[in-house]
């Protein structure tokens, strides 16, 4: 049996705060074979790599991430102690060490990252095989097959495989990232029998990381990727 990608999430989040170069910097150290972050637009037009919509939850700041300036974001504390990162400045740190999944959260983060990777892959040496991009937002995903056809892409859900597997034929998507608990064997063999590779989040419990493992998953994304 292969062993699935070992895939840090958020960087690696049960150990260091998530979407943080820390974070990502610690998932790099247990020598993971993929990083996922999540992306926003900002309002000065950065891309910057955090999870939610809105800042309460694990900054001092209020309101909504779309609305607020890189400086203010930058002036912000995660847990009270890190910095917001952007897309940039985690490209840089991971330097191709590992592959990155970019997750799109907000609107309009489709033509911001096919720049970005396009940047990196004509200034940095990446390729885009080094790259994943996920997201829930078929637009989003639409919106970056339609820019750049390279771009390996990846539909996450959490509640229908066909609803994903029927869109995912529509941009040739590479992978479907389901919700583990959508999973079983058959369910993950009809899927690479689709020719996709199928890779689960968010796996953090032994037993259930054992299971996944034996559905034969090409990847699992955990908070704690030493797990894996």
């Amino acid at each position: 049996m292969n062993q699935p990608l070992k895939i840090g999430h958020r960087g690696a989040k049960g150990h260091v705060a998530e979407n943080t170069l820390e974070s990502i910097q610690k998932a790099l150290d247990l020598g993971v074979d993929g990083i996922e972050i999540d992306v926003h637009l900002c309002q000065t037009g950065e891309l910057v790599v955090y999870h939610d919509f809105t800042l309460e939850r694990l900054t001092d700041g209020t309101g909504e991430i779309t609305m607020k300036s890189l400086d203010e974001l930058k002036s912000l504390k995660v847990n009270g102690q890190f910095e917001i990162p952007t897309l940039l400045e985690v490209l840089d740190l991971i330097d191709k060490k590992c592959m990155l999944n970019i997750e799109l959260k907000g609107n309009g983060t489709a033509f911001e990252t096919c720049k970005s990777m396009q940047l990196y892959t004509e200034t940095k040496d990446w390729d885009f095989e080094d790259f994943i991009v996920s997201s829930f937002d078929h637009d989003e995903l639409k919106t970056v097959y339609n820019i750049n056809k390279n771009v390996p892409l990846a539909v996450l859900t959490d509640f229908d495989l066909d609803v994903a597997v029927d869109f995912a034929q529509t941009i040739k998507a590479k992978a479907i990232h389901p919700h583990y608990i959508l999973l079983d064997q058959k369910k993950v063999q009809q899927l690479q029998n689709l020719g996709y590779k199928v890779n689960t989040w968010t796996v953090n419990d032994i037993e259930a990381i054992s299971l996944m493992k034996s559905y034969g998953v090409d990847g699992i994304i955990s908070d704690y990727p030493d797990r894996l």
